[in-house]
């Protein structure tokens, strides 16, 4: 089986390649290896959106892969009690990663790249990022839609996720060992939800996966990844206020899949953590979809 001239496993040989050399050296022990390509085993992480919900599970898959620390940032001066029992669940995990929280604006370009070259600073690199702040306003027909309304789910949904990525992206640029940025996307940026007037949110989910496309392009050559994720219904704090005002959509988002139900914020623990590791190390500018399957009908 030849070789890759132009790349190589920063684990070694891998697979069929792993299978050949062992049957022509007898003194190598196989091993498994896939749960290795999992690992981030000493990596550092950004994760905005942190303080609960998507952005905070996946924080924690990633510090469950063997992270050093993952450094979450969100709104609220505090973290929140969800965030604090997570932070303490990882301290018990002995694997010495660890959960950091501090407080900023996805919107201030400038103090996020402050505060990201400042963990830089502290932790000597800077490996993986998830862009999860994100916000959704009530339905408002889209030829009444405010200006300012418009202009505020844009500025977080789309600016944010792109200030975001570039704090960590200047930082892996600096270290020069590559990395990995994923962008939270929606269904919502590649279809329209049926029955509800959402033109801002989805707008802007749609900016996230051509934001992620063009990232993807121009970092490729700094061995940088960029690509979106894009959940569909989730039952997370955000869609749970929204579903407690209007309960009976609860069956009707869950109809609209064919598992029929709606998805877990855990159901996205193990594709974060592909997307951040070395398992995935040449997929880039794509946008995965975990909707349950309903883009399929």
């Amino acid at each position: 089986m030849a070789s890759n001239p132009q790349s190589a496993s920063p684990l070694g040989k891998l697979g069929i390649e792993a299978a050949l050399e062992a049957a022509a050296d007898p003194s190598i022990t196989p091993k498994p290896k896939i749960f290795d390509e999992f690992a981030l085993t000493d990596r550092v992480g950004l994760i905005s959106g942190g303080n609960r919900g998507l952005g905070l599970e996946m924080a924690l898959a990633c510090c469950e892969a063997g992270a050093r620390v993952v450094y979450c940032f969100d709104l609220p001066e505090k973290p929140s009690d969800e965030w604090i029992a997570s932070r303490d669940y990882v301290a018990k995990l002995g694997n010495n990663s660890r959960l950091e929280y501090f407080s900023a604006n996805v919107t201030d370009q400038q103090a996020l790249w402050k505060k990201t070259e400042e963990i830089g600073d502290k932790e000597g690199r800077m490996d993986f990022c998830v862009a999860a702040a994100g916000i959704l306003k009530s339905h408002i027909d889209c030829l009444e839609y405010p200006a300012q309304e418009y202009r505020e789910v844009l500025d977080v949904n789309a600016s944010g996720v792109l200030f975001t990525a570039q704090a960590a992206g200047r930082q892996m640029s600096r270290f020069g060992r590559g990395g990995s940025i994923i962008l939270i996307a929606s269904m919502s940026g590649s279809i329209t939800n049926r029955g509800h007037a959402w033109v801002s949110y989805n707008s802007s989910k749609s900016a996230v996966l051509q934001m992620a496309r063009s990232m993807a392009c121009e970092l490729g050559e700094k061995k940088i990844r960029v690509n979106s994720l894009s959940p569909g219904h989730i039952y997370t704090s955000m869609t749970a206020a929204y579903l407690d005002k209007q309960p009976h959509l609860f069956d009707v988002w869950s109809s609209m899949n064919p598992l029929g139900r709606l998805g877990r914020p855990d159901e996205l623990r193990g594709v974060v953590t592909w997307l951040a590791s070395d398992a995935s190390t040449f997929c880039t500018g794509s946008d995965i979809i975990v909707s349950g399957g309903h883009h399929s009908w």
